[in-house]
This record gives C-alpha cells, sequence and structure tokens, in this order.
C-alpha cells in the first residue's frame, strides 16, 4: 500500500475543500437559521468525498452488516412474531369466540328482550284493586303504592278503616293489649310488603340493565356479568327472606293470640267453678 500517494491524497482533497467552500461565519436572523443545516451538510458529504477510498470501502461496509443485520435474524424474528400474532388471532376468533356464535347468542338475547319484557313488566305491574268503599279504596291505592314514603299514610288508612284501640275502662285490659299487638303486627307486615315492593321494582331494574349487556357484550366479560347477576341474585334473597321472617311474625303472633284466648278460657272456667263451689256451700 503507498502511503504516500494516500497523504497526497488526502491534501488535494484539503486544498480543493478550502477552495471551494469558504469557512465564513454564518448570517444570522432568519436567513442564518436556514443556512446552517445546508453549510453543515455540505462540509458533512465534502469531508466524506475527501476521504480515501480505503475509508469509503469501511464505511459502506458497515452499513452492509447493519442492513445484513436487520434482513437477517431481526428479519426472521419479526417474521416469527407476525406469525404467532396471525395464530393467536385465528385461535380467538375460530375456536374461543367464533363471531358467528355470538352473534347468533347477541340476536337469541334481544329477541327474548323483545318478545318477552313487555309481558313480564305487564305482569308485574298489574293492578290488583277490589275495594269498591272510598276508605278501603284509599287503603289499597297506598298499599299497592310501591312507594315507601308512603308508610305514614299507610298506618293513618290502617287505623282509620279498622278502627282504634279502645280507650281505657272500654275493654277488657288484656283485650285492649291484645288488639294492639294484633294491629301492630299487622301494620308492621303491611309496611313490609310495600318495602319490599319497592325492592323489587330496583331488582327488575338491574335484571334489565343486565339483559341488556347480555345482548351487547363483548367476548371474555362473562364472567363480570355472572357476577352482577349473583349480587342482584343475593338482594332477591334478602327480600325474600325478609319476607318470610314477616309471616313467621304474623303467624307467632297468631299463635300467642290463641294461647291468650285459651288462658282466658281457662280463667274463665276457674271463676265459674268458684262461683258454683261458693253457692253450693251452706
Amino acid at each position: 500500500m503507498n502511503t504516500e500517494s494516500d497523504s497526497t491524497f488526502v491534501q488535494n482533497g484539503e486544498e480543493n475543500l478550502s477552495q471551494s467552500v469558504r469557512l465564513e461565519p454564518p448570517p444570522t436572523g432568519k436567513r442564518g437559521r436556514l443556512k446552517k443545516p445546508l453549510f453543515v451538510g455540505t462540509l458533512m458529504v465534502t469531508s466524506v468525498l475527501a476521504m480515501p477510498t480505503e475509508g469509503h470501502a469501511q464505511i459502506f461496509s458497515v452499513f452492509d452488516s447493519i442492513f445484513s443485520l436487520i434482513t437477517g435474524p431481526i428479519g426472521g424474528a419479526l417474521s416469527s412474531i407476525n406469525s404467532i400474532t396471525m395464530q393467536t388471532q385465528q385461535l380467538y376468533q375460530q375456536t374461543l369466540f367464533p363471531l358467528a356464535l355470538i352473534n347468533q347468542a347477541r340476536g337469541y338475547v334481544s329477541n327474548s328482550i323483545n318478545t318477552y319484557r313487555s309481558y313480564m313488566n305487564g305482569i308485574f305491574q298489574t293492578s290488583f284493586n277490589s275495594a269498591t268503599l272510598p276508605g278501603p279504596q284509599q287503603f289499597e291505592t297506598i298499599l299497592h303504592s310501591r312507594d315507601t314514603t308512603q308508610l305514614t299514610a299507610l298506618q293513618q288508612s290502617f287505623t282509620s278503616n279498622f278502627g282504634a284501640v279502645p280507650v281505657v275502662n272500654a275493654a277488657h285490659p288484656q283485650d285492649r293489649i291484645m288488639m294492639d299487638i294484633d294491629d301492630s303486627l299487622g301494620q308492621e307486615n303491611l309496611k313490609t310488603t310495600m318495602i319490599s315492593d319497592a325492592g323489587e321494582d330496583t331488582i327488575l331494574a338491574v335484571a334489565d340493565s343486565i339483559e341488556n349487556q347480555v345482548a351487547t357484550a363483548a367476548p371474555g366479560s362473562a364472567p363480570f356479568l355472572t357476577a352482577q347477576a349473583q349480587v342482584a341474585n343475593l338482594r332477591a334473597q334478602a327480600f325474600i327472606q325478609k319476607m318470610i321472617a314477616a309471616d313467621l311474625r304474623q303467624e307467632a303472633g297468631r299463635i300467642a293470640h290463641d294461647n291468650v284466648l285459651m288462658k282466658r278460657r281457662t280463667q274463665n272456667v276457674g271463676s265459674i267453678t268458684n262461683t258454683i263451689k261458693t253457692a253450693l256451700n251452706p
């Protein structure tokens, strides 16, 4: 390798560079900002061209190595990743979540909503009022209002229709107590039914919401919808248990009332027996 010729070539390149490009300070202002990148680019290109031939070869060999790396191992890895991604998509679309079957299920739910929801709502909202007199009609309207804010009005209507507890000395003390207990149990259970009706409306609204979500649910959302349905079911079970407890209280009160009557009869029989014995004794 002739080093002298290389050095001479470099010197000639530098002289040509100094002659072709005058290193003047760049102008200021907007024109200067536009010329700075052009000046730098020209300087870089001229510097590369001024390099020896071996330098050119080394630069291009670096570019060739980079391109070979991109098109070789990296390109193969990217192709493998794309292939795995496509296979995964096919698995989801054709096996796990087939689009045709998903649309079929959505259509079935939508048809069920359009066909049966109005009938079911009609059953729950059907009026069963049967009273004919003004007082009982008012009481029945309040009782079926499904409005918990009407509890005080229910109590007032109950007293006006079923009567109040007799005042002192107007009835036997035990009878007054039993009347008050029976009235309280009756009002408690009637108020419980109103609260249950209001809760029933809430549960039905939640059920309609879940049903609407099922009609447009995305694949993979079934566990979340199932959790919502289980929560709504627990609420419904709580209302059912509350109604059963109210019925048990009413039945227990009825049994206690019958037992009081039996005790009263026993006391009356004892009093009559003592009266007879007193009359028969000389």
